[in-house]
Formats: C-alpha cells, structure tokens, sequence
C-alpha cells in the first residue's frame, strides 16, 4: 500500500523583494549588497548590534534617504514586482503604499482628530462625513479609539508617550498603506505601552506587511514571525523568527544571540 505524502507547506507570496541593495553617505558605503524577501502580512524584524545598518535598511524600503542630502541608494527594491525606484515612479505615492513609524512619537502640534486624517486631507479628502471615518477607522485599528473618542479635539500633545505612538500608527494607516515600516517604535516606551504596542503589530499583520527594526531580541522573538539579522553593514543571516533564534546557520548569528557581542 503506498501511503501519501504530506502536502508541502504552500510558498510565502512576497511583498516587497529586496536585491543586492548598496547605500552610500557620501563615499561612506552604510550596507553592503543586501538581499531580502518579505512576505505579504507577516512581520519581519531586522536585529543586530547598534550602527549595523538595520536602520539605514529600513528607510531605503520607502526611499527616505531621498531626503538626505548626500544618500545614494543602488540595487533594486520592488513592491509587488515594481521596482520603487525606477524613474517613472513617484516617491511621494511609494511612501503612500509604504508607511513609516519613528522611533520616538512626533504627533503634529494639532488635534488628535486632525492627526489621524492629515494624510487623507493631503491626498484630498475633503467631505467631513468620510474624515470622521477615517478617524474612527484607523484609531480603532491602532487600538486608541477607546481611549480618545470623547476628546479627539484635545492636542495631541496631552497624550501619553504610549498613546501618542499608537496615534502615529493611526496616522500612518489613515492613508492605507500596505506595508509598514517600524524603526524601534517601542524602544522609548515604558514596559506596559511597550506590551500595547507588541498586541497591535500582532493585530495589523492580519492586514498588513510588517517591517520592524528592534534593538530588543526578545521583542523579535516575541512578535515577529521572520528575522533578519544585520553586522558591520551585511545582511548576515535571514530566517524564520524559530530558526534564527534555535538554529542559526551563520557563526556570527549565533554569537549575537548568545550574547558574545552586541
């Protein structure tokens, strides 16, 4: 009797492709020939001791360093198959598709309301009825609603370190990205904001393309379900979060886990 085989895991559709990706400051070269796939609703965690370039990374992904004066970004970086930085595409819609959260909170000097629905007023929306939409929509999705529906014309200002980074992220999804950058989004946050940030990451791979620098390896191995682990400017080792962290392939991975280094 000739018993059936398991049915092989299906393959990860990939959202962005990264490949053989060069930055340069100047004649300074930040990363090295880096190769990545990131697959679609998943959460990615890019790790690796302070100045490895994970950062550096992380912004090439929406062309940030477009923005800095002396930045050289070669190689190609593709959304869905399109490299985002061929010279018919605008940046200004990459960075609609593929949204940013900082490291420390930087809520505009204005209302709560006015916040969270900046980037649809910026991209026209103009109809009242579908700004309170908006705003209800993607403060529920950054798990902030709750806590603010009955003040959203306060400052933003007035809210706490934790809540003002949860509005961030509603900022960001007010404009419906599909993918969304995090450069160590939690590391200035106490414990218990921090916790409410980690829920929410889990709650948006549902919808979204997580990318998130850490400088925390226990965040990684908590939230992220692939990691990325970075050196001296190299994308050393990719894998899953379980592999990375059990079985890493690289010596140099496995020293920074340890604990040797970093």
């Amino acid at each position: 009797m000739i018993q059936s085989q398991p049915a092989a895991a299906p393959a990860l559709a990939d959202k962005m492709k990264i490949e053989n990706l060069d930055i340069f400051y100047g004649t300074f070269q930040a990363m090295k020939r880096a190769n990545l796939s990131v697959p679609d609703r998943h959460v990615m965690a890019l790790i690796g001791p302070s100045g490895c370039g994970k950062s550096t990374f992380l912004r090439a992904l929406n062309r940030m360093h477009d923005l800095t004066p002396g930045a050289r970004v070669e190689g190609k970086v593709t959304l869905d198959g399109v490299d985002i930085y061929a010279p018919s595409i605008d940046p200004v819609t990459v960075r609609h598709r593929i949204g940013m959260v900082f490291q420390r909170p930087n809520p505009f000097p204005k209302s709560i309301f006015e916040n969270v629905v900046y980037g649809a007023k910026i991209h026209g929306e103009k109809n009242p009825k579908r700004l309170a939409e908006i705003a209800e929509k993607s403060l529920r999705a950054a798990a902030l609603w709750d806590e603010v529906k009955d003040r959203l014309s306060r400052s933003a200002l007035d809210l706490s370190g934790g809540q003002q980074q949860r509005l961030c992220i509603a900022r960001v999804l007010a404009v419906e990205p599909e993918v969304i950058l995090m450069d160590e989004p939690a590391s200035a946050l106490d414990p218990i904001a921090t916790s409410k940030i980690e829920d929410l990451i889990g709650e948006l791979k549902r919808d979204y393309t997580v990318i998130i620098v850490t400088h925390s390896m226990q965040q990684a191995a908590r939230i992220s379900d692939f990691t990325s682990f970075f050196l001296l400017g190299e994308l050393i080792e990719v894998g899953t979060t379980s592999d990375i962290f059990t079985r890493p392939r690289d010596k140099r991975t496995e020293d920074y886990i340890t604990g040797r280094y970093g």
